[in-house]
């Protein structure tokens, strides 16, 4: 009995130090606010980015993956990744993430994380005290597959005033010189296709906030997927493509998340012969399920030659 009781009395001991343990998000947001600026800094991220993020992906630093792997950023291994690693479930069972020595180097390489790959290369076109257009660029990039990532992360940073960590600086923010950072880190990737090598800032084109490339001589889903940092799945989402899709050599392929609306200036879209709903949404980067609401059409149906297709909302006369 006595041993028992010992037991129990050690049990509850033991859960009062791991509760003693966790953390505040306060404590979290002044332990973690002077790396957050010194990355600002040094690379173009908001602080208020940063530590939102690490707010956010980590359970402010008590989830098992920051105390196991310090990782604070849900950052997953990828092929480019040489370090440490630990398995965890998250979108899919036993998945790769990886692992830090220390918080600092999380949050270090997290900064070259969105610094050296392609899909986040349009972020740094924001300023750094624009944390709204970061957090919803972060979510159209496909960091997160929640829906209301941006809208969580721009939560935490007014509900706890983390825009006061920011300010404008002039970071090494041109794809050149985050070039530069990537290849001091070893982060750079350069990919063989064709006997060519492709910059990681190489082939972006923009078409209506949306980044986009063209398919390659022998490309296909993984292929373009493996290259701009993507898993095909991911590709095919943003595309609204079938499995077995086959690309064509010039195709266009958003890397990003495509909006509701077409750009101002293009109100409306005359279909011309074999047009279908999927060819204007590609041309317009207007998501295929947006552009059917517009037009308060069925999903899967299509125009005719010389119908008249809505890009945007008809604005309301007055």
């Amino acid at each position: 009995m006595r041993k028992f009781l010992l037991a129990v009395v050690g049990l509850v001991l033991q859960q009062q130090t791991v509760v003693a343990q966790r953390i505040t998000r306060e404590q979290y947001i002044n332990k973690y606010s002077k790396i957050a600026v010194q990355e600002m800094n040094r690379v173009g991220i908001p602080a208020s980015i940063t530590l939102a993020q690490g707010i956010l992906e980590s359970g402010d630093g008590n989830s098992s993956l920051a105390r196991k792997a310090n990782n604070h950023f849900g950052i997953k291994c990828h092929k480019d990744w040489k370090g440490e690693s630990m398995y965890h479930d998250d979108d899919r069972p036993n998945e790769c993430f990886r692992s830090y020595k220390d918080a600092n180097q999380s949050f270090i390489d997290h900064s070259e994380f969105l610094c050296t790959h392609q899909r986040y290369a349009f972020l740094f076109k924001y300023g750094t005290t624009d944390y709204k257009s970061w957090a919803k660029g972060l979510k159209q990039a496909g960091y997160a597959t929640s829906k209301t990532y941006a809208d969580r992360l721009i939560q935490i940073i007014e509900q706890n005033n983390l825009h006061r960590f920011d300010k404008s600086v002039q970071p090494a923010t041109t794809p050149e010189k985050q070039t530069e950072i990537a290849v001091k880190t070893n982060n750079f990737i350069e990919v063989d296709v064709n006997d060519m090598e492709i910059s990681p800032f190489g082939n972006i084109k923009t078409n209506n906030r949306t980044d986009y490339v063209e398919a390659l001589p022998g490309d296909n889903i993984d292929k373009v997927a493996t290259r701009y940092e993507l898993e095909p799945w991911q590709l095919r989402m943003f595309n609204e493509l079938d499995a077995n899709a086959k690309l064509k050599v010039g195709q266009r392929l958003y890397i990003s998340r495509k909006q509701s609306k077409a750009e101002k200036q293009y109100k409306t879209h005359t279909v011309k012969r074999g047009e279908t709903m999927h060819d204007i949404a590609q041309q317009y980067a207007i998501r295929l399920k947006a552009l059917y609401k517009l037009n308060l059409m069925d999903e899967g149906s299509q125009p005719n030659e010389g119908d008249t297709i809505q890009l945007r909302k008809k604005a309301k006369k007055k």
